[in-house]
């Protein structure tokens, strides 16, 4: 059981949503094309996971971090400010250049749970960033699904689970507490709920 629910916490790592998240969009959309999905998901996926990965193996080597799941509060500040730069970078450069309404909010939803988990950080709060992600794909979905007018009443439903499997996967591990990983899943869909009324 452990070794299941240690591979359900790599799958869905944080690491993951914002390009999770991009391809449910050009999944969904009617009306893209091509030029602009890739135009879009290429500098997406090289910003989101091909630099943090970097990142990560430099703060590695320098023994600011010790692993992926930055167990502690202090590890999880470095990859919480590289990742709200990230985030800018991609507001500010990538989608502009492509411009995706329903893409920048989710972004900028994005960028306000980091910020928030940023801010609990200071707290001495260490929220589950798990739970961020897939409480932010959650509303993201609801919103496309709502948006492009689209029954994915099935795909939700089945997110939904996986949400709750992710959950029980970092509680077995003791990974968090019960308001870490609830806090998390409300600011992940709080912060995409706040933004929903710009492009919905």
């Amino acid at each position: 059981m452990r070794h299941l629910l240690n591979i359900v916490s790599y799958i869905f790592h944080p690491l993951f949503v914002p390009i999770g998240g991009t391809l449910l969009f050009f999944k969904l959309t009617p009306y893209s094309s091509l030029e602009v999905q890739s135009g879009n998901v290429l500098p997406i996926f090289i910003l989101t996971v091909i630099i943090p990965i970097i990142f990560f193996l430099i703060l590695k080597n320098l023994g600011v971090i010790h692993s992926i799941f930055l167990p502690t509060i202090q590890e999880r500040k470095y990859p919480l400010y590289i990742s709200c730069v990230l985030f800018l970078m991609i507001l500010y450069k990538v989608i502009p250049n492509n411009y995706v309404n329903e893409l920048f909010f989710f972004f900028t939803g994005l960028l306000m749970a980091t910020g928030a988990a940023l801010i609990l950080l200071f707290l001495k709060f260490k929220t589950s960033m798990h739970l961020i992600g897939m409480g932010s794909v959650l509303m993201f979905m609801i919103g496309l699904s709502i948006h492009f007018e689209k029954n994915i009443t099935l795909g939700i439903s089945l997110f939904t689970l996986l949400t709750g499997l992710v959950a029980t996967s970092r509680l077995y591990l003791k990974a968090h507490s019960s308001a870490e990983l609830a806090i998390g899943f409300f600011v992940g869909v709080g912060s995409q709920l706040l933004i929903l009324k710009y492009w919905l």
